[in-house]
């Protein structure tokens, strides 16, 4: 026969139960249409832009586009020079910008959830600090809160992973064959490749950053987050598109284009003005 239960103790749990859910008060997510809209437009437009610029629809007269010929066009330099110091130094500076960024974010992160861990707090002492937080209920400032720990969590995982990408780089750059007055252009397409990809990851977690502004938006005002949402993306697409600097990236790449055309077909010519000057001989 089991011991009888003791009815003391189930009287000891509803009790502990029973103080422990006043203490803790109710969750209120005031989650009003404007803030569903002004959300929604915020993840389509950030995909969107992703999909235009990165994605199978890349606008070929974009920035991000018109580097992956200037990376091509480096490549096959690369392959042509016996001394690449210069090359590996330049991967370098990009894989130390990453490994900033992703520390950064580290730090923020750690911040947010800071902000996480004492809400309460936190959340009174903005609204007593400033009327723009006064209509945001408390659990509506951590659903908000939450929205830029989700944003940089993004960033950081997109930072690693081009570091990661950088490094098998620089393993290709130890292995590449030696210089050659005709490089593989194959090779040095693929090249190109695998260090455009690291670098548009890169490029994606700089870009939550800027979004991350755009989020900040809505701790003040749905309307102030959904203006935002439009704001930054009208301010990367004028970059990528119609900025001074992506014309001339443009006129580079054109001229390095035309450069690597003329060049295969002038070595090939004067290779066989050699072969018949050696055989006229």
């Amino acid at each position: 026969m089991g011991a009888e239960p003791n009815i003391g103790d189930y009287d000891d749990w509803h009790h502990l139960s029973t103080t422990t859910s006043q203490r803790i008060p109710p969750m209120n997510i005031d989650f009003q249409p404007l803030d569903f809209a002004a959300l929604a437009a915020f993840v389509l437009v950030w995909i969107g832009y992703g999909i235009i610029f990165d994605g199978i629809c890349r606008r070929p007269t974009s920035i991000n586009a018109q580097m992956l010929v200037i990376r091509e066009a480096w490549m096959m330099r690369m392959l042509r020079r016996d001394v690449r110091i210069m090359d590996s130094t330049l991967i370098g500076h990009s894989i130390h910008s990453a490994t900033f960024f992703a520390s950064t974010t580290i730090i923020l992160l750690a911040a947010l959830v800071g902000v996480m861990g004492s809400a309460e707090r936190v959340h009174s002492t903005a609204v007593n600090l400033s009327i723009l937080f006064a209509g945001t209920s408390q659990g509506m400032f951590e659903m908000k809160v939450l929205l830029l720990i989700a944003i940089y969590v993004y960033a950081f995982f997109k930072f690693t992973w081009a570091i990661r990408q950088f490094n098998y780089f620089c393993a290709i750059i130890g292995a590449a064959p030696e210089a050659a007055s005709e490089p593989s252009r194959a090779m040095a397409k693929r090249m190109s490749v695998l260090l455009t990809h690291a670098i548009w990851q890169f490029n994606s977690g700089v870009r939550a950053h800027y979004f991350a502004i755009a989020a900040l938006g809505w701790l003040i005002h749905p309307l102030v987050f959904l203006g935002l949402t439009l704001l930054v993306p009208g301010l990367l697409v004028r970059r990528q598109l119609f900025s001074v600097t992506a014309q001339t990236i443009a006129d580079h790449a054109n001229d390095l284009s035309a450069i690597e055309i003329v060049a295969p077909a002038a070595t090939s010519a004067e290779r066989a003005r050699a072969g018949s000057d050696h055989s006229g001989s």
